[in-house]
C-alpha cells in the first residue's frame, strides 16, 4: 500500500460523502447495521468510520440505550462525520489507530469496520487489538470489497485511467479497496490473533447514479485515486474525471447508470 493511499485530505471528504457514500456505501452500511443489531449489544466500536455512514445506520437502528464509539485514524474524515450526525447522544467521536486502540480490556460488545481494514498496515496487530478491547463472545464484524472486476465503476475508471497515464498508471482501486479479495491471509490473521467462528459471506448489491459523472465524481475526486492523478500531473484531475465520465456512458449509457457491486462480510467471535 502506498503512504498516499491512506490520505484522506483536502476536498477528498466532502466529495466521498456526497457522491461515493450513496454510490456503493449506503447498501453495506444498512446490512452491516442490522447484522449488528440482531445481536443486540450495548456498547460498540467503530473503527475506520470514515464520513460516518454506518454509524448513521448504527443509530437510526439500534435502542437510545447502545453506546456507539466511532473512530477514525484521519482526522478531516472524522470532523466531516460529525457535521453529519448533529446532537446525537448516542455516539461518541474519536481519534485512533486501530493498531493501537485507546480503550481498556473487554470495553465492548461488538466492534465494526466498514471498508477500513485493507487500509491497516499491520492487519494482524490490528486485529489482536479488536479482540483485545472485545467482551468474550463478543463479534467483530467487518467488510472488504470483493475483485476489481466484480466492481463494475470501479474497474471502469481504473481501465480508463491507465489509458489516460500508460506508463504510470493509477492503480489505487485496484491496490488498496480491491487488493484483498482473497479472504485467505485474513482468516488466518484472525484466527492467529485468537479469534474463533470465523466466517465470510459474499453480498452483492448495485450502484446506481443519475449519470455516468457521478461515479467519476466518487472514484477520482472522492477517494485518494486523486492524489495519485495530481500527483502524476495536477492540472489533468478534471480531464481524469471526464475521462472515466466517457469510459461509464460508453458502457452503461448517457442516461442513469447501474452496475454491479460485490462485497463480503466477514465475522469472528472472540
Amino acid at each position: 500500500m502506498a503512504e498516499t493511499d491512506k490520505v484522506f485530505t483536502g476536498s477528498i471528504p466532502e466529495f466521498y460523502e456526497r457522491y461515493l457514500v450513496p454510490l456503493i456505501f449506503e447498501p453495506y452500511a444498512l446490512d452491516l447495521a442490522g447484522r449488528i443489531e440482531a445481536a443486540k449489544p450495548q456498547r460498540i466500536l467503530e473503527i475506520a468510520c470514515g464520513t460516518g455512514v454506518v454509524t448513521r445506520a448504527l443509530s437510526s437502528q439500534l435502542p437510545l440505550s447502545t453506546t456507539i464509539v466511532a473512530t477514525d485514524l484521519n482526522s478531516p474524515m472524522l470532523e466531516h462525520a460529525k457535521t453529519r450526525t448533529g446532537q446525537d447522544g448516542k455516539i461518541e467521536w474519536k481519534l485512533a489507530d486501530a493498531q493501537a486502540l485507546p480503550f481498556e480490556d473487554e470495553s465492548f460488545d461488538a466492534v465494526a469496520c466498514q471498508f477500513g481494514v485493507m487500509f491497516f498496515p499491520d492487519k494482524l496487530q490490528a486485529f489482536k487489538e479488536a479482540r483485545r478491547v472485545l467482551k468474550p463472545g463478543g463479534q467483530y464484524y467487518f467488510s472488504v470489497w470483493g475483485k476489481i472486476s466484480d466492481n463494475d465503476f470501479a474497474d471502469v475508471i481504473t481501465q480508463a485511467l491507465e489509458e489516460m497515464f500508460p506508463d504510470d498508471p493509477p492503480r489505487f482501486l485496484a491496490r488498496t479497496p480491491h487488493g484483498h479479495s482473497d479472504l485467505q491471509p485474513l482468516q488466518r490473521d484472525l484466527a492467529a490473533a485468537g479469534f474463533t467462528a470465523i466466517s465470510a459471506e459474499e453480498v452483492e448489491a448495485r450502484s446506481k447514479a443519475p449519470s455516468p459523472r457521478e461515479p467519476a465524481l466518487a472514484y477520482v475526486q472522492g477517494t485518494p485515486l486523486r492524489n495519485e492523478v495530481e500527483a502524476r500531473d495536477p492540472t489533468r484531475l478534471d480531464q481524469a474525471t471526464a475521462r472515466g465520465s466517457e469510459a461509464i456512458a460508453r458502457r452503461f449509457g448517457t442516461g442513469a447508470v447501474d452496475g454491479r457491486i460485490l462485497a463480503y462480510v466477514v465475522t469472528a467471535t472472540r
